[in-house]
């Protein structure tokens, strides 16, 4: 059967289109793949106008904005990815609202939390983990996000703190979830991200005292005996009947950088699996905006852009723009300051419009406390007002003394 191209202007490339040839143009000498590349990026198509003014685009190798596109733009199935064959990317519908979802996933929660509790004296015991277990306890966890991600982050705001590691760890399930959902991995998968969010760091219970719990930067011996978590992690996962290759992937490769400046391998770009790359930002952002021993949390929005400042470098440009619309650019939780000069709470999402999610009016314009707490959807509101409000800045958690937990519970 004869090959289907179609000859266009460089300019008018787009993310998803396979060029088999260029127009007077061999590959030799260009740091394109001899049979042709896949324009993943507007940075493949700045390189591909370095070399060729016209192209010819193979239809039959070439995907539209589909989620499918999307999946195949993050080299999905690469690098060694156990995420095969690609499937029908499954579209997820919110189906219940943040105050019907919260008491579902606050069960589901406690039950996560007491078993990453329950996780660490096992393994310190010599009881042997079950990975049977961790999908069952993670599968209520993965379907209430898949109902209303927003509940979780929600929750996770007013909740009292675990230690970190047991409270990182749920986070952590969570958050590859809600990404897995943005992606349009079907259910199965996501309860395999979201054990891998959970088992991550297994191997920590196995460190010098001290390493872990530290309230100043590390120094080189206790970097070395840091790093060497993800062994531990994997000697332990092994061991464990049920260990499905994805987890065991995530687990083993999360700590490997888009730059090559990770560990253990050094891998770099597509070399690292696509679930790895995943667990690498979601790991990344919930430890930012976490309480530790030697860090205040940081904003959720202002740790966004942490990760985008990092992209090309430490992450996957086009993978931290999709944890973002997984999150929202004002996660839930975040507080905000209005236009009006109010402070406020991001309470849920608008998917259409990520820069205008639904808020809980906190305060008054001199930022005392304002018991009214109206509702306010900043996408829906009035379009003949005078004042619209808009997010103005993002704010540090605490910020003029106001306690979420102690003011909602």
């Amino acid at each position: 059967m004869p090959r289907v191209e179609r000859r266009l202007s460089v300019n008018e490339l787009q993310p998803g289109m396979f060029v088999c040839r260029m127009d007077g143009r061999a590959w030799e000498g260009t740091p394109f793949p001899l049979q042709g590349v896949l324009v993943r990026t507007p940075d493949d198509i700045i390189q591909l106008r370095r070399f060729a003014e016209y192209v010819f685009v193979d239809r039959e190798r070439s995907y539209d904005g589909s989620p499918e596109a999307v999946l195949l733009a993050l080299d999905y199935g690469g690098g060694g990815s156990r995420l095969r064959p690609l499937p029908q990317a499954t579209r997820y519908a919110t189906t219940a609202t943040v105050e019907e979802e919260l008491p579902r996933i606050k069960f589901a929660a406690n039950e996560a939390q007491k078993l990453a509790r329950r996780l660490t004296e096992d393994l310190r015991d010599g009881r042997r983990l079950s990975i049977d277990e961790i999908g069952t306890v993670v599968e209520p966890v993965v379907a209430s996000v898949i109902r209303n991600p927003d509940a979780y982050f929600w929750l996770s705001t007013l909740r009292e703190r675990d230690p970190y590691a047991y409270s990182h760890a749920v986070n952590c399930a969570a958050l590859m979830s809600a990404f897995g959902r943005q992606l349009g991995f079907p259910g199965p998968v996501l309860v395999e991200l979201a054990s891998a969010g959970m088992l991550m760091d297994l191997g920590m219970g196995s460190l010098p005292e001290g390493t872990t719990n530290h309230d100043r930067p590390l120094d080189d011996v206790q970097r070395h005996a840091m790093q060497r978590h993800v062994e531990s992690s994997l000697a332990m996962l092994d061991a464990a009947p049920g260990t499905t290759p994805l987890i065991r992937s995530a687990v083993a490769h999360h700590h490997e950088r888009h730059d090559g400046s990770g560990y253990p391998d050094g891998r770099r770009g597509f070399e690292i699996p696509l679930e790895a790359r995943m667990l690498g930002i979601v790991d990344s952002f919930d430890a930012m905006s976490s309480v530790r021993p030697h860090q205040p949390a940081q904003a959720r929005h202002h740790v966004l852009q942490v990760l985008y400042r990092e992209r090309g470098t430490l992450f996957q440009p086009e993978l931290v723009e999709q944890f973002s619309q997984s999150i929202g650019v004002y996660p839930t939780g975040s507080l905000v300051e209005l236009s009006s000069g109010e402070v406020a709470v991001v309470t849920a999402q608008n998917s259409a419009r990520r820069l205008m999610p639904k808020v809980t009016v906190l305060t008054h314009p001199d930022k005392t406390v304002n018991p009214a707490f109206r509702q306010v959807d900043l996408f829906r509101q009035d379009v003949a007002a005078v004042h619209r409000l808009t997010i103005q800045r993002a704010l540090q958690p605490g910020a003029y003394g106001l306690d979420l937990a102690e003011l909602f519970l």
